[in-house]
């Protein structure tokens, strides 16, 4: 996909997502929830007892962040592993629902498919159940992932690494992904966790969180003015063991950090939104940035509008991809190309 000019308008940035391709790999899983109303405590323990009125299933992790890609118009390739349970019947399901391939998912008799299930009541977050495991992928089941991985490739036009922990991506595979990508030129994008977090050398963006930052590095500063040359020099550091091309950090309700060789430090303040939930919001982040690099478009441009779209999705409840005609509306208000 040839880059954007740089005269580039955000309609015409909007319109060139939907010809392009992204190859998600990582840890998919099952958001569930049970919403229902709390009106006594049970005479069994101390908690409240919840008389439930429905239930959900919704595509979480990096499903979540094929949905994303898909309602900005791209197209989205899944390349991950489940398990021959109910969990990865249902996932099924959600994929053909939602009308997204399953050509890259694994199933494996060896492990479990991660389900979150969510218990809320008068719109309060009361539990969550985690049913998964966090074990490696086996031999066999790593074998099908990269002969998966490989079949889809050449059909992508960026790679986002989505990584929970749960197992699916570990260092030797990142790396052997990474490297096929480069070979080819694919951008590749990384939304990190804590066990792999230094596996993704040569990455194009790198993307964590402020707390990813810190364990990752093993280093400790606040989220202060007065910390802000220490959290610098943890993006040195890390620049220095990644070598990404971009480097960009969320930070919470102050907003987003980028640097790059090529534009310096960027610090974008996040924009005054009524929050209702925070899931979901660094799988929107990651969906729109691998977008924007597949385009070609500037790492201040491109976490200005990751950082839009992560606020939005911050104002609904539960885990929900991006609504693209009210993110380009924002965008275009908040002249992110200039």
């Amino acid at each position: 996909m040839p880059a954007l000019t740089p005269s580039a308008t955000l309609p015409t940035l909007f319109d060139a997502f939907t010809n392009l391709t992204a190859l998600i790999v990582g840890d998919v899983m099952i958001d569930a929830y049970v919403w229902g109303k709390a009106s006594r405590l049970s005479p069994e323990a101390p908690v409240p007892v919840v008389s439930v009125s429905r239930t959900e299933q919704r595509l979480g992790g990096a499903a979540n962040v094929a949905l994303n890609v898909q309602a900005l118009g791209a197209t989205p390739l899944l390349c991950a592993v489940v398990g021959q349970d109910t969990g990865g019947d249902q996932l099924l399901h959600l994929l053909a629902e939602k009308h997204l391939s399953a050509e890259g998912i694994v199933r494996s008799a060896f492990r479990p498919t991660t389900v979150k299930q969510r218990i809320l009541a008068s719109d309060q977050h009361l539990l969550r159940i985690d049913s998964e495991v966090e074990t490696d992928l086996n031999a066999e089941e790593n074998a099908q992932l990269i002969a998966r991985y490989e079949a889809l490739l050449a059909r992508a036009d960026v790679v986002i690494f989505e990584d929970y922990d749960k197992g699916v991506l570990h260092e030797n595979s990142i790396q052997h992904f990474i490297d096929l990508a480069r070979q080819r030129g694919i951008p590749t994008v990384v939304d990190p966790k804590k066990k792999n977090f230094l596996a993704y050398r040569h990455c194009t963006l790198f993307k964590p969180n402020l707390k990813e930052l810190r364990e990752g590095l093993k280093l400790e500063f606040n989220d202060t003015d007065a910390d802000r040359p220490k959290f610098e020099a943890a993006v040195t550091q890390l620049r220095e063991l990644l070598t990404p091309e971009i480097v960009l950090v969320t930070l919470s309700e102050r907003g987003v950090f980028s640097e790059s060789d090529a534009t310096g430090r960027t610090y974008i303040p996040a924009h005054i939104r009524s929050i209702s939930d925070v899931s979901g919001a660094g799988d929107t982040v990651i969906s729109i940035a691998a977008l924007c690099i597949a385009l070609g478009l500037t790492a201040p441009a491109t976490a200005a509008l990751a950082n839009l779209g992560g606020g939005l999705v911050c104002e609904q409840v539960g885990v929900v991809p991006i609504e693209k005609q009210r993110l380009l509306k924002e965008a275009v208000a908040a002249r992110v190309l200039g």
